[in-house]
């Protein structure tokens, strides 16, 4: 009997879903579900399969994991999982790739709308019941900076390109791609920046690139520039970031992801003005559990019978150090 332990902080009914499909996909299974990593010391000892999202993931975890064979992300992202101290480069590590190429591109798009037209501050004044107009900014003929060309920067060029928008990518692999007008080696990132009137970070988290985006990038932005980060907290200096949004280089940010999640009660995004915060939704939409699911179901009829190299999406640990 193989035991399997999912873990999600999500909606009960999500969580349930994942858990009972491969309960009924695989009878001889032992499935257990728990809503938060604090919960898992009855089932982590003898589990061999952990199903979960890395921000959802804690030290500790792998710690307590002795009989942990594969670990089975639901996100493309593996950081919260593959940096932790503890989790032994034995242990087989697959994602979810490809499927989230249009949710987390239209949820740029939309934080993009919002910086420009200020929607926050409708939100506030439709609230207080006050009638306020302003005029907005508009998308057409702005230059969009893309860091990290993955497939999701490969389905947003072409929207921002239908608004009009010169779209530069910032990419470690310069390559011709649909939907760029141009993509500039990341030794170029400074000097690329300054060119922006809308950043979106969508790179991947490593050791190589934490805090890419610091104060120096921020000094090299031109005034007003709006920001959104899609991709991982990890990336960001926080505190420069602040300094930045203070005194007006940054015009205003739409942040999804954070240093720390949840982002803490007293942190001051949540009392700036021209910052949007989002909890972790860019990639977060209704029919992720249908797309997600086969892909877990297959990997795990594969590694029940043993053909671990032809697991899908298997991560190279070696890619990440």
């Amino acid at each position: 009997m193989t035991n399997v332990l999912v873990t999600l902080t999500l909606p009960p009914a999500i969580g349930e879903r994942y858990a009972n499909h491969l309960r009924n996909a695989f009878p001889q299974l032992t499935v257990n579900l728990v809503d938060h990593h604090t919960k898992v010391d009855p089932f982590i000892e003898n589990a061999e399969v952990l199903v979960t999202f890395g921000p959802m993931m804690d030290n500790r975890v792998f710690t307590k994991a002795k009989a942990l064979k594969w670990v089975q992300a639901l996100g493309s992202g593996v950081d919260g999982i593959a940096d932790q101290p503890a989790f032994r480069d034995e242990i087989i590590l697959t994602n979810i790739r490809g499927i989230h190429g249009a949710p987390v591109a239209e949820a740029a798009i939309a934080a993009m709308l919002s910086m420009a037209r200020d929607i926050p501050r409708s939100v506030r004044n439709q609230d207080a019941m006050a009638w306020e107009r302003w005029p907005s900014r508009v998308l057409a003929g702005k230059t969009a900076v893309i860091i990290g060309v993955g497939l999701i920067a490969e389905a947003l060029a072409p929207l921002c390109k239908s608004f009009g928008m010169t779209v530069i990518g910032v990419t470690g692999a310069p390559r011709a791609l649909p939907g760029f007008d141009e993509l500039a080696p990341s030794s170029d990132l400074l000097k690329t920046l300054e060119r922006a009137d809308h950043v979106i970070l969508l790179a991947p988290h490593t050791p190589k690139n934490h805090r890419m985006i610091d104060g120096a990038a921020f000094a090299s932005m031109k005034r007003g520039v709006f920001f959104t980060n899609l991709a991982r907290g990890g990336l960001v200096d926080e505190d420069a970031l602040i300094s930045a949004l203070l005194d007006g280089r940054v015009g205003a940010a739409a942040l999804d992801v954070f240093d720390r999640e949840p982002l803490p009660a007293d942190h001051p995004f949540f009392k700036m003005k021209n910052v949007l915060v989002t909890a972790h939704l860019g990639g977060f939409f209704v029919e992720y559990p249908d797309m997600a699911i086969p892909i877990v179901e297959e990997n795990m009829r594969r590694f029940l019978a043993g053909d671990f190299a032809h697991m899908i999406n298997l991560v190279k640990m070696q890619e990440l150090k």
